[in-house]
């Protein structure tokens, strides 16, 4: 038998090197208690990287929280859908997401709302089972698109629209609002043609509307790297300046072309506050708090027309949002 001081001692060293292995496997556990929220996106564009640091700035804030930003591999419904089940089966607790095709994704969502709340931003899809929309009201911004092409159209004008998804909603709701606000303003937009965020099919569609369609004065980029594409085929063709062009979202290409004249404006949107809002209203969801949700279930973040009087102060503040 052991003496009462070794027996004491022993005990001692036993429940310190048991404190010491419950500390060191806690930590993991610990780690592995945060829950997890995902912002997924339509596409890999870097119009993302404004919400992707608004997510960043929500992260500091949320320290209980991990925040995720996931790109599909390719802007299709199917893999937005398969990372949605992934990102469920990895634990995590709420998502929002940009709809790449609403209609076709219903099914899916609803699945994906049974097990975790789902919110939308930037494209919604209404028809689902979402516990929200933040983001633009698209209709809203399409309507100060076309209040900008009638501003530098007074006697008319013949346009092309170029987008990303033709099926997506933000994209169906800005061309109704630009046809609502230039109708009866002899201005019309003959067709919009989309390339699916295949870059090179975006500058394809330029130029071959320049070739085969010269009576076209007018061009509209819907989607964030629409007006760049339009930028690189007017310039290739000689005609920048020549053919009036109403963008969307403030690429730097885009903002230098509003800057020197070269496109009649912008309107821009505020993705930093769908990554940091969107990101705080999840994790208040999951909480309990349910006072952010409105009766319609649409929280709009507003958007703002850039032209040549305002593009300076909006990039100056731009660049200090992105830290650069």
């Amino acid at each position: 038998m052991l003496k009462a001081g070794r027996r004491s001692a022993l005990c001692s060293a036993l429940t310190l090197a048991f404190a010491t292995t419950f500390a060191l496997t806690a930590t993991p556990a610990s780690a592995q208690e945060k829950k997890k929220l995902a912002f997924i996106v339509n596409a890999s564009s870097d119009f993302w990287k404004l919400a992707e640091a608004g997510v960043k700035k929500a992260q500091a804030e949320l320290p209980k929280y991990e925040l995720q930003f996931r790109y599909p591999a390719q802007g299709t419904a199917a893999l937005q859908n398969a990372l949605m089940d992934d990102l469920v089966a990895a634990g995590t607790s709420a998502i929002m997401i940009s709809s790449v095709d609403p209609k076709t994704s219903v099914d899916a969502f609803n699945r994906i709302a049974k097990q975790v709340p789902l919110f939308t931003t930037d494209s919604d899809a209404p028809n689902s089972n979402r516990i929200a929309y933040l983001g633009s009201s698209n209709t809203l911004a399409g309507v100060q698109a076309g209040e900008i092409a009638v501003k530098a159209l007074p006697k008319g004008a013949k346009c092309m629209g170029f987008v990303g998804f033709l099926g997506a909603d933000n994209a169906k709701e800005r061309i109704a609002g630009f046809k609502k606000a230039v109708a009866g303003k002899g201005i019309e937009l003959v067709d919009v043609r989309g390339d699916d965020v295949d870059f090179a099919k975006a500058r394809s569609n330029v130029d071959d509307v320049l070739a085969a369609k010269p009576d076209i004065n007018c061009m509209v980029g819907f989607y964030s790297y629409n007006p760049p594409k339009i930028y690189e085929a007017l310039k290739a063709a000689n005609k920048l300046g020549k053919i009036t062009v109403i963008a969307f979202d403030e690429d730097p290409i885009t903002l230098g072309a509003v800057k020197d004249g070269s496109f009649a404006g912008t309107v821009v949107q505020q993705p930093y506050e769908w990554g940091y809002q969107g990101m705080k209203l999840m994790a208040a969801y999951l909480e309990g708090d349910k006072s952010k949700i409105p009766a319609d279930k649409l929280i709009i973040v507003p958007t703002k027309v850039i032209d040549k009087a305002n593009v300076d102060a909006f990039s100056a503040n731009l660049k200090a949002t992105l830290g650069k």
